[in-house]
């Protein structure tokens, strides 16, 4: 995958759960999560009644300017995961454009609830490393794909100040 540029990119509550191997008792912790994107995380988390603040600085933008941005990535990324499909495991998705399609539905349940979550500043336009919160106000911390994902992008400072 070859990427020029931090893609917005999102995934669900059930792909943080797999990826970061959460616990029903993790999800009861108050959680940050760094570089969110248009994931339906938050939205899912805060539906059943849990605590999370997202930030990423695509949260500056209007909800219509982030789906122009996926827009504009979409088939450029799906493409290049077609043209590569033999490097994936699919075990979770069939192919590119299942991937492709449930990407596009997370960011779409993410919109529904983007306005609503910037109110209640669950959607916070804030950018690792130096984040404007106050210490041990989290209980767990998450970064998907932002931190190594992008290492032609963000320097090794950036994702040690990130970490720390």
């Amino acid at each position: 995958m070859k990427l020029n540029e931090i893609i917005p990119w999102g995934r669900t509550l059930e792909e943080y759960q797999l990826m970061f191997n959460l616990s029903p008792a993790n999800l009861e912790l108050k959680i940050l999560g760094c570089g969110d994107g248009p994931a339906s995380f938050n939205a899912e988390m805060t539906a059943l009644g849990h605590s999370v603040i997202s930030v990423d600085p695509i949260y500056q933008l209007s909800g219509e300017q982030i789906k122009q941005r996926v827009q504009n990535t979409y088939e450029s990324v799906v493409s290049q995961v077609r043209q590569n499909s033999d490097r994936y495991v699919w075990n979770r998705f069939q192919n590119a454009d299942e991937l492709g399609q449930s990407r596009w539905a997370t960011m779409e349940r993410f919109l529904l609830d983007y306005e609503a979550g910037k109110v209640e500043s669950r959607y916070q336009y804030q950018s690792l490393p130096n984040l404007e919160f106050d210490d041990h106000q989290f209980e767990l911390g998450l970064c998907s794909h932002l931190l190594f994902s992008y290492s032609e992008h963000l320097s090794l400072d950036f994702h040690l100040d990130s970490i720390t």
